[in-house]
């Protein structure tokens, strides 16, 4: 099935879906946050710092009123020069750059919900530095179709007790963002991502991708705002 076919489904199913994490829509504020080189104010010194960089995002939210950051999707980052794990296989490689998912920036242990009924297919934890740290891969079928969502940056206890094939309905609490040390060393967020074909991969699936491979995997995972709505929010 090809993306675009993916997305006339999830549009068509929107009213269905709920949010994956809590909001208030009379008092609670979302504000988009921009990771590209178009941000001259997310230094090398902030990133290259956890704690730095987690209070440069804590002082974002604060100054703006906002409970939530988000965005991120088939935008290009500066913010991977942060870990190796985004760099070329050898030295001159082209690096991982164009991130896949969306991120929603917020408060340790925010709980996360399943958007819409769905299986547990994978998770793991992928603890190198930079990388989603705790990760749950969840299957969801809509009028016959498969398809997975990838959540990344959870915390522990978001993997503890759970099985494969453990079934959520649409709206389930199943985990909640995770601290940097369990989180990949990144300000707590999370990352979501809606994926066509795994291809093969379990507990864990590129979020970020070369720029020459753009076409590809945006093909492979549509816009995740096909199903947050950010319209919703008014942001």
């Amino acid at each position: 099935m090809q993306a675009d076919n993916l997305q006339t489904l999830l549009l068509k199913h929107q009213q269905d879906f709920a949010p994956i994490i809590p909001f208030n829509p009379t008092k609670d504020k979302i504000i988009r946050m921009d990771f590209s080189s178009n941000n001259k104010d997310l230094s090398e010194d902030i990133l290259s710092d956890t704690s730095k960089f987690t209070t440069y995002i804590h002082q974002a939210l604060t100054t703006a009123g906002a409970r939530y950051g988000i965005g991120g999707y088939d935008e290009h980052r500066t913010v991977y020069s942060r870990s190796s794990v985004f760099d070329g296989e050898k030295e001159g490689d082209e690096p991982r750059r164009l991130h896949l998912g969306m991120d929603v920036w917020g408060k340790p242990n925010t709980a996360v919900s399943c958007p819409f009924d769905g299986i547990v297919h994978s998770f793991a934890y992928n603890g190198k530095f930079g990388d989603y740290g705790a990760t749950i891969i969840l299957t969801h079928t809509l009028e016959n179709t498969s398809f997975h969502t990838l959540f990344g940056h959870l915390s522990f206890n978001s993997l503890k007790n759970l099985r494969e094939g453990e079934r959520f309905a649409t709206g389930d609490i199943f985990a909640e963002l995770g601290l940097p040390l369990e989180n990949g060393h990144w300000p707590p967020h999370l990352h979501f991502q809606l994926i066509k074909d795994l291809q093969g991969w379990r507990g864990d699936y590129p979020g970020v991708c070369k720029y020459s491979e753009r076409e590809f995997y945006l093909n492979n995972c549509p816009d995740p705002d096909l199903v947050i709505q950010l319209e919703k929010f008014a942001v």
